[in-house]
């Protein structure tokens, strides 16, 4: 594979308004039909189905990505799109090409390129991670674009500091341990286990919400139970038996020591704590 390049981050503005940003028209973990999407873009009825059915699409400048991920498509078709860390890993129709200009323009254009995902293929709704950028793209076929997300306007709780992924000394475990990271960031992994455990921390009952109100909604890391040991080659993730929401800072505490505290460990340790401290 050959590739081509990386392209400029940066905000896109308004040519009617140049000092003021566009803000993105869809929620950031959100669940989405198509439907749902001709409605907030205001898309004739004339102009619906078609190629918002097959992939990707452009409307008034923006670019329309609905990928599946680990599944097939309806039309057979079973794409290797995948996470890697806060990325997304995508790739285009079967006889996609780079010099394509539906690609082309998703690339380079100052345009929004609003990406959906979903596991389930006759699931009508997709989970919404965000306004891509170009990280890199790949001159093969199907084409593939790495996909990753740092639009200003949009809040990412699934984009953690670094302050726990550091990797391991021995290569093996310095490989697991980004597959944990990977895990963890996993954006449909996050939604499906804050949907089971909540919002409220794991180990301090902490909740981001009621102490910052709106700018707190939705945030909280989430992490791995399964220790590096216990993860093989084959290993699939349970996003509800394997992932638990913790705060940054029981986070960070967990993984003080290697192989990483558990939660009810840290919860013991805690409340001793607690109990030393005069009322």
């Amino acid at each position: 594979m050959k590739e081509y390049g990386y392209i400029v981050q940066g905000i896109t503005f308004d040519s009617s308004h140049s000092n003021q940003a566009i803000k993105t028209k869809f929620k950031v973990g959100d669940y989405y039909t198509r439907k749902d999407v001709y409605k907030a873009m205001n898309v004739p009825e004339s102009q619906q189905g078609g190629n918002w059915d097959t992939g990707y699409t452009r409307f008034n400048g923006d670019t329309f990505i609905f990928a599946n991920v680990g599944t097939a498509g309806r039309t057979g078709h079973d794409y290797p799109n995948r996470f890697d860390g806060n990325d997304l890993i995508w790739f285009g129709k079967p006889s996609s090409k780079l010099v394509h200009d539906s690609i082309q323009y998703m690339i380079h254009s100052n345009g929004s390129v609003y990406i959906f995902v979903r596991e389930d293929s006759s699931n009508p709704r997709f989970l919404y991670i965000g306004n891509g950028k170009a990280k890199a793209y790949y001159d093969t076929t199907p084409v593939r674009i790495d996909w990753m997300f740092n639009d200003p306007q949009e809040n990412h709780p699934e984009i953690l500091s670094e302050e726990v992924s550091e990797s391991e000394k021995c290569i093996e475990g310095a490989v697991k341990q980004v597959l944990v990271n990977v895990y963890e960031r996993n954006p449909l992994a996050r939604k499906k286990c804050i949907e089971h455990h909540g919002i409220e921390c794991s180990v301090c009952n902490f909740n981001f919400f009621n102490w910052y109100g709106e700018l707190g909604k939705d945030f909280i890391h989430v992490h791995h139970l399964k220790a590096l040991h216990e993860i093989g080659e084959e290993y699939v993730v349970d996003p509800i038996e394997d992932l638990r929401p913790v705060c940054p800072n029981c986070h960070a505490m967990l993984h003080k020591r290697k192989p990483a505290y558990s939660i009810e460990e840290l919860k013991t340790i805690l409340q001793k704590q607690h109990e030393t401290i005069p009322s």
